[in-house]
Order: structure tokens, then sequence, then C-alpha cells
């Protein structure tokens, strides 16, 4: 029984990963909006294709509630001729020690256009290589 068990898995796991992108494509890129009226083509005209990188500067907040934090908008004023296209707070994932006056590594993360990203370097910001 245990054997049939077994086997059954087995067949079941080469089934769902030979079958997994069958309907469409695996990569969320070259999907697109599919909308079917007749014999029309798709189109992804609408798509905005503009590569885009996130960075990042230290919030500048600190273990203990030391060190001033400085805000999402308040940051995003220095990015004045920069378009941002989102922005979020996120913990840059490092293990810290536990001492009060010490970074919390909290980051404030801004999504830019890839042609911004020098521009942005030069304000001290840093690329964005985590998650």
């Amino acid at each position: 029984m245990r054997k049939i068990i077994l086997n059954f898995a087995k067949l079941t796991t080469v089934i769902l990963f030979t079958s997994a992108c069958a309907n469409q494509p695996c990569k969320i890129e070259e999907r697109t909006d599919i909308v079917m009226t007749g014999n029309e083509k798709v189109s992804s005209a609408n798509k905005d294709m503009t590569q885009r990188v996130f960075i990042y500067k230290p919030d500048g907040s600190e273990q203990c509630g030391m060190g001033e934090k400085i805000e999402l908008n308040e940051m995003k004023k220095e990015l004045n001729k920069i378009e941002v296209f989102s922005q979020q707070s996120k913990h840059d994932g490092m293990m810290r020690i536990q001492v009060c006056g010490q970074p919390t590594g909290q980051c404030n993360v801004f999504e830019i256009s890839i042609k911004d990203l020098e521009q942005a370097l030069k304000l001290g910001y840093k690329k964005w290589t985590r998650d």
C-alpha cells in the first residue's frame, strides 16, 4: 500500500511540473492582457515597458527610539527631478546587534526608471538588491 502511495505522489509531481505553464507563459513579463472579441491580434500597446530599478537610503531611525526617522515623502523631495513610480519603507533584512543608538535597518525604497539610476546614485542612494 505504501509503495502505491509513493508511486502516486511521484506521478502527481511529474504531471504538475510538466503542465504548470501549459496554458500561458510562465514569466509574468511575457504575459499580456488578453481580451478576445474576434480574430484581432493581442496588443500590449498600453503597457509601460520602461525598465525600472529600486533605490534606497536608510531612514535614519535608531534602536530604542533614538535618531530621527525621515518619512518617505520627505526623502522623496530629494528626488525632485526623478520620477518615482512607487515608494515603501522596508527592512534591509540584515541582522543587527541589539544596542540603543544603532540603526534599525529600516530603509526608504523608491522605484525609478533605470535611466535615472546614475543621478540617484550621485544623491547618495544605493541600488536595492534585496527581495
